[in-house]
């Protein structure tokens, strides 16, 4: 198995279905793992449904509440894991990223030696359409606000649109990603660039939501804010490499590079 979207839902019963058949009529062999939060308006029962028609490509995870964006991200990794995929992507529900986008995202890493691709509205050809002024200034202020405080090279740094090779999400101690909103998707990249992982950015149009209702709030901005300092701060003088490092993961593939290395040898 290849490629899965993970889709986090909470009240998305009007683009649920919708955005699913968008994904698989592009016909790549795209699966698909739905997480949702409990939504009372019946979502999960919609994919349920949905399973019926992709039994093999469709999947779902039930959670008991709103548990927040990155914890849904990190189940959905950690499933993506162990289920063998090489190729992870985070996608909205609510068709404000292009489902003919995933292809583009899933190339800049297959084919263009790129770990993890952002969909970015940052970068020429990129943009947003239907936003308000408001959510412009924030996205376009807030991505500005962290690469002036952690050098990161992303112009899109809050995006939600990504792709990511299996083998980052080996090497990231996904325990110690404790953000859940906008935070959460800075850290993710932040955690990847520190660790030496190659990043690019795809452009993209990202479209506002026509239907359902915005999960952003204060408390998401004020994390997003406080977030990056943290970042900063954990990077300068708390030795950030070593918390977000998985030493498990990076050991084992020490000793299999060390194997090889004297199997060239001829030493085993």
């Amino acid at each position: 198995m290849e490629k899965l979207v993970i889709i986090p839902t909470y009240n998305e019963r009007e683009n649920i279905e919708k955005i699913v058949h968008a994904i698989f009529s592009l016909q790549q062999d795209f699966h698909i793992l739905v997480i949702d939060d409990n939504s009372p308006d019946g979502t999960a029962e919609i994919v349920k449904q949905l399973q019926l028609k992709y039994p093999v490509q469709l999947f779902i995870a039930e959670r008991k509440g709103k548990l927040g964006l990155g914890t849904a991200y990190i189940y959905g990794f950690k499933w993506a894991i162990q289920n063998n995929y090489d190729y992870i992507m985070e996608m909205d529900a609510d068709f404000s990223h292009n489902p003919s986008d995933l292809q583009r995202l899933y190339e800049a890493c297959k084919h263009s030696g790129n770990d993890v691709a952002v969909g970015s509205r940052y970068v020429k050809q990129g943009g947003n359409v239907d936003w308000p002024w408001g959510r412009v200034l924030l996205s376009k202020g807030a991505s500005i606000y962290t690469r002036l405080i952690t050098w990161m090279p992303v112009k899109d740094a809050t995006a939600g649109f990504v792709c990511y090779k299996t083998k980052v999400l080996q090497a990231i101690n996904l325990d110690e990603i404790k953000f859940v909103g906008y935070a959460f998707q800075i850290e993710m990249k932040f955690a990847a660039w520190k660790l030496g992982y190659k990043l690019t950015e795809v452009p993209i149009i990202f479209k506002d939501r026509k239907l359902g209702v915005s999960k952003m709030n204060k408390g998401i901005v004020k994390e997003g804010i406080l977030g990056v300092l943290k970042l900063r701060w954990y990077s300068l003088f708390k030795n950030y490499n070593s918390r977000v490092k998985n030493v498990a993961h990076n050991s084992f593939h020490t000793m299999e590079k060390e194997f090889f290395a004297r199997a060239g040898d001829g030493k085993v």
